[in-house]
């Protein structure tokens, strides 16, 4: 099981990550980016390729 984080300092709010991830473990509500479904992430790392701020962490749990 992977756990993906975002750093919210690091984060510029580009919204690739949404657009990439295969299962939609990430969403945008009012203020910022989050790890909404982390329970749905298959370690695919395609977030963390598609990050322009390396913001994104993927930990294996």
């Amino acid at each position: 099981m992977f756990f993906p984080r975002i750093s919210p300092k690091k984060c510029k709010q580009c919204d690739e990550c949404i657009h990439i991830c295969p299962t939609k473990v990430f969403e945008k509500d009012e203020k910022e980016t989050t790890v909404a479904n982390p329970a749905d992430c298959i370690g695919c790392e395609s977030c963390i390729a598609v990050c322009p701020e390396d913001a994104i962490t993927l930990e294996e749990i």
